[in-house]
């Protein structure tokens, strides 16, 4: 069924994909893919600015959230030179969604994470009222692709820590009902280096039966492999690079990365240094990488901008993802591809989520378990 919802919405997106310049055509090539047919006797650069007109960027992780907290005074709209992130430089690099991430600083546990993690849901939520010409919250794929119809530039909630539920499906729901769509399952007591508890996996469920979506950036091994048997909803990996060219502890083994592609997850690669190298030629190395074993169709971005991470050259904030993108092209890579990797993929992942979440509820009612019947 999934399948059919994805052929039943392709149609769809093609339509959505307006701004595209004079001589250039959209052709459906699948389910999932599709590509802008440009000039390829244009220079990279040129393409890349029309690719990504057609296809934005749906970006994986923004620490933003954070940094504005604690920052006296900013006007995004302006332009901020103390952040990484602000209206300017995302339209520059043609950013279409974003990811703000919700998750707080090592040490925050129980009632403080659940505190600081709900402030962190009502300051972005300010921020996208404070920016309505720039800004649109979304949830939903439909609602992230009207955003960017209308010309917005859709916020989505979270991820946020696990910490952030303190051992409750009902602080959950409540986090889901404020708006958010994604949770890192790590750092907590039911999602570590052993792997998922029992709770865990009710965790799990419940996250399917809402549309929240699982990050397993920094989990261990085996919770990966657990919430992708358990889960019925595509997974997410928003800052996971190829540790095949980088040991990195957050990047994903070969194994994992054929796993995910399998279970029709999205490995998001970031933009740091640390994890993926110093130039924008490491960071295509590893979407080469990435693409390579887990497929076309699970390979996405990740700024993590504003994440107290230093970055790639001409990578140094989201204004420079048009140079990211002309360097695949001179790689070979087909302008479908860089469709599904920019864009498409992350719509794919949300659409399978908010199916899963319309059959789960059909069948199961909100869990009541709690973390002492389970794990106790």
């Amino acid at each position: 069924m999934a399948d059919l919802q994805d052929d039943l919405h392709a149609a769809d997106e093609v339509t959505e994909l307006d701004g595209l310049m004079s001589g250039e055509a959209v052709a459906v090539l699948g389910a999932d893919a599709y590509t802008l047919v440009s000039d390829p006797d244009s220079e990279p650069l040129e393409r890349a600015h029309a690719i990504l007109a057609a296809h934005p960027v749906a970006d994986g992780y923004t620490g933003l959230p954070w940094v504005l907290r604690h920052l006296p005074w900013y006007d995004l709209e302006l332009g901020e030179s103390s952040v990484d992130t602000d209206l300017p430089r995302l339209r520059d690099g043609h950013v279409g969604a974003l990811l703000w991430s919700l998750h707080l600083p090592e040490g925050l546990t129980g009632d403080r994470a659940v505190g600081a993690t709900l402030e962190q849901l009502d300051l972005v939520k300010s921020v996208a009222r404070a920016y309505p010409e720039g800004l649109r919250l979304a949830g939903t794929a439909g609602q992230v692709a009207d955003a960017r119809n209308h010309g917005r530039i859709a916020v989505l909630l979270g991820p946020a820590t696990a910490a952030a539920l303190g051992d409750s499906l009902g602080i959950l729901r409540s986090l889901h009902a404020l708006g958010l769509r994604a949770l890192t399952l790590s750092g907590a007591s039911w999602a570590s280096g052993a792997g998922l508890t029992r709770f865990g996996e009710e965790v799990v469920r419940e996250m399917n039966r809402l549309g929240v979506v699982a990050d397993v950036s920094g989990a261990s091994e085996d919770t990966v492999r657990r919430v992708f048997a358990v889960s019925k909803a595509p997974v997410l990996c928003t800052r996971s690079a190829a540790r095949a060219l980088r040991p990195h502890p957050a990047n994903l083994p070969d194994e994992l990365l054929a796993e995910l592609g399998a279970a029709k997850g999205l490995c998001m690669v970031p933009m740091t240094a640390e994890q993926t190298g110093p130039t924008v030629r490491d960071v295509a190395d590893h979407l080469d990488h990435v693409r390579a074993v887990a497929g076309p169709g699970s390979v996405g971005l990740s700024g993590t901008y504003d994440a107290g991470t230093a970055h790639p050259r001409e990578l140094r904030d989201p204004s420079g993802y048009p140079h990211l993108v002309a360097e695949l092209l001179r790689r070979g890579w087909p302008e479908s591809d860089i469709a599904l990797l920019t864009w498409g993929n992350v719509q794919r992942v949300l659409r399978g989520a908010d199916f899963t979440a319309r059959a789960a509820q059909l069948r199961r009612e909100p869990s009541t378990a709690r973390i002492s019947d389970l794990d106790g």
